[in-house]
């Protein structure tokens, strides 16, 4: 397959996973998300994990301190990181009433993009946690914060820090945050929310592991020296965390290439931090020490941030603003999807916006999901899209302009010759939730996603409408398209609904 095609299809198959789980949108009554990788990064014995997580910490050479507001922990299997992740662990002193948790993201696209679940509980082998559901809310209130399953179901960095503190902390409220690949911009404005968050009772801890050195990480800046070089370039990172310097780290991480995974977490935490709270390295250690084999190696530090949460200034208001597209927006939105078309045909390659010399509205920069519809003589010709909003709007529609045309399964790949007969339709989406029955679903109004048993399926707002179906029959069409029997949606489904901007080309 030629590459441009083969990069398409990669695209979409990461836009379909995005959509494919919603496990955890609740939360009607109880909604619990499960470990989903106890048994492979942990044990998934309850009484074996104590004692693994015992041993740790008995080997731990750190005293408890009470002034302990946060943590950087590592998260890879306990086998390697488990005595690092313990010396973090054994520096706190007291309980916390909330710890609020920030890993990145390893594989979903999520572009200055925070997610949070729609949840009411986690649940790992050392039983279930409480998830701070107000906490949560509020910083859904703000566009920066999105709710993605996938993120937390598909996402190690934030679970295997849980079992950790659920076995030192026993009671307490979780936060989980994935981090998607995020900008200072972006990093400095989540700090800001959650810094009118916490207070005196709330733990902040960043998710990452640190440099990824040797071939399977495609990371070999060097072949001589490796352990001396592999803690140059950790400690060199070490210096901007120390330092409380958010922004230098990320430059760090950008002219280094550094493969630390956690940056983003990392830098909301020191963003966070008063510019008085001292950070203390309790310990490091490398893959490569264990195995004694540097020829891949990754990289775990623990380090504690001693002070006092400085008083909490209000948190930014609430942006309830839906940023409305205006008509000359919608009409450079379509413009750019029909110049994204003609771009990957003549160039057999995904474009970026300056290829396409296209400078993007405030509207169109804000995360936000949208399907792209091709139609042919009034017949579908390809339609892909996003649920959950990932990335900004322009760039969705860049992307799924792409999926549209070459990585819809249901049709060959856009041909040339078929380019001018193109009519393109765009639907901007609003961010999903959770309704408690489906009759609060709205005909022509709500776009739907259905889940049942691990299976789901999604319909835009105009997708009943164009047929003639009522409820009923839309719901059953959609339990067929999710390959469930058709009256599936009467019983054990749940349901998304969100609304759509649509707006296409002149027929």
């Amino acid at each position: 397959m030629d590459s441009w095609k083969s990069t398409a299809m990669t695209l979409a198959v990461l836009s379909y996973l995005a959509v494919g789980s919603h496990a955890g949108e609740g939360p009607v009554g109880k909604e619990v998300l499960k470990a989903a990788f106890a048994g492979s990064w942990y044990s998934a014995d309850a009484n074996e994990l104590r004692r693994d997580i015992a041993g740790y910490l008995e080997e731990a050479q750190v005293e408890p301190r009470q002034d302990v507001l946060g943590l950087v922990l590592p998260h890879a299997g306990y086998a390697y990181s488990g005595p690092t992740a313990a010396c973090g662990i054994k520096s706190l002193g007291r309980g916390y009433r909330r710890v609020v948790v920030i890993g990145p993201t390893h594989r979903l696209p999520m572009e200055d993009t925070f997610s949070v679940p729609r949840a009411t509980h986690v649940e790992t082998p050392l039983g279930q946690v409480a998830l701070d559901i107000e906490f949560i809310g509020r910083l859904l209130q703000h566009p920066v914060f999105q709710s993605i399953p996938s993120a937390h179901t598909q996402e190690h960095s934030v679970e295997a820090e849980i079992p950790l503190l659920q076995y030192k902390l026993g009671d307490f409220k979780l936060v989980p945050i994935v981090a998607g690949q995020c900008s200072y911009a972006a990093v400095a404005q989540a700090a800001r929310i959650l810094a009118g968050l916490v207070d005196a009772d709330t733990l902040v801890v960043a998710s990452s592991d640190f440099t990824h050195y040797g071939p399977q990480y495609r990371y070999v800046p060097f072949t001589d020296n490796i352990p001396k070089n592999v803690k140059k370039l950790d400690m060199g990172a070490f210096e901007f965390i120390r330092k409380l310097d958010a922004k230098g780290l990320l430059a760090y991480r950008d002219e280094k290439e550094a493969t630390i995974c956690g940056c983003v977490p990392i830098a909301v935490l020191l963003e966070v931090l008063g510019k008085d709270t001292k950070a203390e390295m309790l310990h490091y250690a490398t893959s490569g020490e264990t195995t004694g084999e540097y020829t891949n190696s990754v990289s775990y530090m623990a380090v504690a941030f001693r002070g006092v949460w400085a008083t909490p200034a209000a948190a930014p208001a609430a942006d309830t603003s839906s940023s409305p597209l205006t008509a000359e927006d919608k009409k450079q939105l379509l413009a750019l999807a029909r110049k994204t078309l003609r771009y990957a045909l003549d160039h057999q390659k995904v474009p970026q916006a300056s290829d396409l010399d296209f400078t993007p509205s405030e509207a169109m920069t804000r995360p936000r999901a949208a399907f792209v519809t091709l139609k042919k003589q009034g017949q579908l010709r390809g339609c892909v899209g996003d649920i959950f909003p990932q990335r900004p709007l322009y760039k969705s529609v860049i992307g799924n302009a792409v999926y549209a045309g070459f990585g819809d399964r249901r049709f060959e790949p856009l041909r040339s010759d078929e380019y001018g007969q193109l009519k393109i339709e765009i639907s901007a989406l609003t961010s999903p939730t959770p309704v408690a029955s489906w009759r609060q679903i709205r005909i022509g109004t709500d776009g739907m996603v259905l889940n049942k048993g691990g299976r789901s399926a999604v319909f835009l707002p105009q997708v009943a409408p164009e047929q003639g179906w009522d409820l009923e029959t839309t719901l059953s069409q959609l339990s067929l398209k999710a390959g469930l029997p058709a009256d599936a949606w009467k019983q054990g489904a749940s349901f998304l609904v969100f609304q759509a901007d649509v707006f296409g080309e002149e027929p």
